[in-house]
């Protein structure tokens, strides 16, 4: 229960679990010899993608585990690649286990995120790029990641996968608060993470959240 003058949570590690088993259903038995498509308007290959996915949850889960996360920037694992382009991830999946062996990685992946989210003190901060965030916080980022990247993935192999209307809602109130939600919370979502455009709002080129801490209602 949060304490007095704590707003009560938006995102917590249940909805992170909520997007993670959006994404293990709807990307469970596509064979393996699709996953090196280009995902979406993605620079990587769907399974690239979820390699970034699996790695963002981890990291963002390691944050909590330190005693004082905001006096360690980054947790210094070594960080590589499988070629030029790829992206810069600290875990890989055994491509002899295929997707379905990758996809148990991005489960329990998010199952410790969701875990160190729900455990850690509600106050307390750790560092991200745009800025220290909350449990909360990276638990609406790990919701965002979780849910784009799906949608990147479904997009390169042709499919539409659609996930719930109020995980999207609780990340676009969580870390977009400045983005009004027009048509469905999961549309908004794409937009405002530079998916798609609309007939009244452009392409985002540029974008980013934000996870500062809310104030107390």
């Amino acid at each position: 229960m949060p304490q007095s003058g704590e707003p009560r949570m938006l995102v917590s590690g249940k909805h992170v679990r909520q997007a993670v088993a959006h994404c293990v259903d709807s990307l469970t038995g596509i064979p393996a010899d699709r996953w090196q498509v280009r995902a979406g308007d993605l620079e990587w290959t769907c399974w690239e993608t979820l390699e970034h996915l699996a790695d963002d949850l981890l990291t963002y889960a390691l944050r909590f585990g330190l005693a004082r996360p905001m006096d360690v920037p980054r947790v210094p694992l070594r960080i590589s690649r499988d070629r030029p382009e790829g992206p810069a991830n600290v875990i890989f999946g055994d491509r002899e286990a295929g997707p379905e062996g990758f996809l148990t990685i991005v489960e329990a992946c998010g199952g410790l995120l969701a875990t160190a989210v729900d455990t850690a003190v509600p106050t307390t901060l750790a560092p991200h790029v745009f800025g220290a965030s909350d449990p909360e916080g990276f638990a609406a980022m790990g919701v965002v990641e979780t849910l784009v990247h799906t949608h990147d993935i479904a997009r390169g192999m042709h499919l539409v996968r659609e996930p719930p209307q109020d995980l999207s809602e609780r990340a676009l109130r969580r870390l977009f608060p400045d983005v009004p939600i027009t048509d469905t919370p999961w549309s908004t979502l794409l937009w405002a993470t530079g998916r798609v455009e609309t007939p009244d709002r452009p392409r985002r080129e540029n974008w980013r959240w934000y996870g500062a801490p809310r104030s107390p209602n």
